[in-house]
């Protein structure tokens, strides 16, 4: 097995962030609620996902994702997810660690402008701000549930989030089926934080659509740094304490067979006779 390059992983990891953020935030902006056009037999009724459509759109993204680009990059798509793999040690790197972060981030407010544009299309600039599925509390939380409560939650769900990622991708855990059970661990986890804090667990996911929902929005996106990381660190720490495994020695960073690297084609000969002779 090799590891893909550095930009290799990057554009995975920046392409999977996006699809999660366009996914989720998505149908949570347009899927969640929306309504049929009234007529004169019919009247407007209720088409949309709701809730369980919403966790499930967040949770599918990820599984498609991981498994579209998982062996690239690992598929953190969440700075959460990078910086609790560093705390258990399965992901080394420093440098690549905070590349991955960036990526992430950028893809997350790549696929943020996009539903921006999309809604302020049909809404104009008034019917967007406050209306982006970010994430809130106190009076921004969808159940009003206070600052401490929600730090508490995404802490805890966070923790729980990494904890199984662990798991999952260890020896002892069935082959090819991570990707599921991370993905509906998310899925569960929005299920449980939609109506306290329109669930986070991470950081790139609420900073993509902070600064285009407004509405006090970016003034509460600390806790949704805070919290994730926080969570991370305690599942990163406590995994091999509570499972007795220690998995250090495997980098979930992205490995491929050698064979299925594309490598630049050798110089014909005579090019390359001409690129030896060069002073």
């Amino acid at each position: 097995m090799t590891t893909p390059s550095l930009r290799k992983r990057l554009g995975a990891e920046l392409l999977g962030t996006f699809w999660l953020v366009l996914g989720g935030c998505g149908t949570a902006i347009f899927g969640a609620s929306f309504f049929s056009s009234p007529s004169i037999t019919a009247p407007s009724s209720q088409l949309g996902s709701g809730l369980l459509g919403v966790s499930l759109a967040f949770g599918l993204s990820v599984v498609t994702m991981a498994y579209a680009v998982g062996h690239v990059s690992g598929a953190h798509f969440n700075p959460a997810v990078t910086i609790g793999l560093w705390a258990a040690r399965r992901f080394d790197n420093v440098r690549d660690a905070g590349a991955y972060i960036v990526a992430q981030v950028m893809g997350g407010l790549l696929a943020g402008a996009v539903l921006w544009g999309l809604a302020k299309s049909v809404r104009g600039s008034a019917g967007v701000t406050g209306a982006l599925a970010a994430n809130g509390y106190g009076e921004h939380s969808p159940g009003g549930f206070s600052l401490v409560a929600v730090l508490m939650v995404e802490i805890l769900l966070t923790a729980f989030f990494v904890f199984v990622i662990l798991g999952v991708t260890t020896a002892h855990a069935p082959t090819g089926f991570a990707p599921l059970a991370i993905g509906l661990t998310l899925t569960l986890i929005h299920l449980i934080s939609i109506p306290i804090s329109n669930t986070s667990v991470n950081p790139a996911r609420s900073t993509a659509v902070a600064f285009f929902n407004g509405n006090g929005a970016p003034g509460q996106l600390w806790l949704f740094w805070v919290a994730p990381i926080v969570g991370a660190f305690i599942a990163g720490w406590s995994f091999e304490a509570i499972t007795g495994i220690d998995r250090s020695n495997l980098d979930i960073g992205g490995a491929v067979n050698p064979g299925e690297v594309m490598t630049e084609p050798a110089p014909a000969p005579e090019v390359a006779a001409a690129e030896a002779e060069r002073p």
